[in-house]
């Protein structure tokens, strides 16, 4: 048994190493695409990112993990790949299974598959990033935030396994790079929400309703017919789709939403803090769940070793948080465009919808990943906002014309 992981293992690497490959061939086109595309840092990127694949497999192999459970149910079960056909675990297990069956993937084959997934995600962020925001942002006086924000551990932690961190990461970074220019790239909106309904179904729900509220609040060129076909569009589907949306949390059919979603919550989260990490949120006003949700756990609480590296991290999303508090982010919101405002209804809706359910350190921690990105956008258009009305201002102290310098809002 011992040399059959080993040999799994040398499978692995091989596999790294046409991935690697594969990746350069992406890379290519889309440095044409993109001026300000950096194939060495996105090499550094996977490096880094295959590390904590390995990370997370060697933890894997002596706590409990939900990866082996995604990869001995399809390679043990009877049926055909079509009957698993369908959302949330049953998908990754339509996901996997060609590659179990058909192509005799090992368990850390298909470890390293879904990692190198996760990996996409982070460079369709970082796409994202920087096609919206061509200014270098610095904080704490020297660290560039956008390397910061890609870089993050538990970020690469928790969309570094077989599971559904990283394929639904990777489909929220290519929803949000995606939405920015529909018309070029309708493929890549459709992949993303299918992969994410497909998911989390509750999930594509707030990102279609934070989809809306940047298209109708936001500041952009879009006209008011594009509005209505756009919400018509989102309506529409979400009315198609709402018994699976619903059946996440077992209100399909319900005849009273509101109690019975909050009866839902109620059991849920009851359940959730009987666990060894658990954390009863049951007498906690709105804003203690929430600051549980954002930056918890915060050292004293830390559950492990782990815990205080997350707790580092943590400390630094309370910093980065914290730039927002000034009365200019009222003028900036005001005038923000469509996809900074959707960024942010995304990510409170988000937070608001968890906070009811989680009551476990270990799970907030891995759920609040996926959302954390469109947090730190809106903190990095502020504060790139910010870097360019003070350069405005400086020009027009020393009788310059700074209005070509005002941060695009479109």
């Amino acid at each position: 048994m011992f040399n059959g992981e080993i040999l799994n293992i040398v499978d692995a690497l091989l596999i790294v190493r046409l991935l690697f490959s594969l990746n350069q061939v992406i890379f290519g086109k889309l440095e044409n695409e993109h001026k300000f595309f950096s194939r060495k840092l996105m090499n550094r990127l996977f490096v880094y990112h295959i590390f904590f694949g390995i990370v997370y497999y060697i933890y894997a192999l002596y706590n409990p993990s939900d990866s082996r459970r995604y990869y001995e149910i399809p390679l043990n079960s009877k049926k055909t790949w079509f009957e698993y056909f369908g959302t949330e675990t049953t998908f990754i297990d339509f996901v996997s299974y060609p590659f179990i069956h058909g192509l005799g993937f090992s368990y850390e084959m298909m470890m390293l598959l879904f990692t190198w997934i996760g990996f996409w995600g982070f460079v369709f962020g970082f796409l994202f990033f920087k096609e919206n925001i061509p200014q270098k942002v610095k904080v704490f006086k020297r660290i560039d935030l956008l390397s910061l924000i890609l870089f993050f551990p538990n970020m690469h932690f928790w969309s570094a396994s077989l599971g559904k961190g990283a394929p639904i990461f990777f489909g929220l970074m290519l929803f949000a790079y995606s939405i920015g220019k529909i018309k070029e790239r309708k493929l890549g909106l459709i992949i993303s929400s299918l992969l994410v309904f497909a998911i989390r179904p509750h999930m594509f729900l707030l990102l279609c309703i934070g989809g809306l509220y940047g298209l109708y609040f936001g500041k952009n060129l879009i006209t008011r017919k594009n509005k209505i076909i756009g919400g018509i569009t989102i309506l529409v589907g979400l009315i198609i789709l709402h018994e699976q949306i619903l059946g996440v949390v077992n209100l399909n059919g319900s005849s009273n939403l509101i109690e019975d979603f909050l009866s839902f919550t109620s059991q849920r989260s009851e359940d959730l803090s009987t666990a060894t990490s658990g954390v009863n949120m049951a007498g906690y006003s709105l804003p203690e769940r929430i600051f549980t949700f954002w930056f918890r756990p915060l050292f004293l609480d830390a559950p492990g070793f782990l815990g205080i590296i997350v707790s580092i991290e943590n400390l630094i999303y309370l910093l980065l948080f914290g730039k927002l508090f000034r009365l200019n982010f009222f003028k900036f919101w005001k005038n923000a465009p469509s996809h900074v405002k959707s960024c942010l209804m995304i990510f409170v809706l988000t937070s608001l919808a968890m906070t009811f359910i989680m009551s476990n350190l270990g799970i907030m921690i891995r759920q609040k990943t996926m959302i954390m990105y469109f947090m730190f956008f809106v903190i990095y258009y502020f504060l790139a906002y910010e870097k360019s009305e003070a350069l405005k201002l400086k020009l027009e102290r020393i009788g310059m014309p700074g209005n070509q310098l005002s941060y695009s809002s479109n």
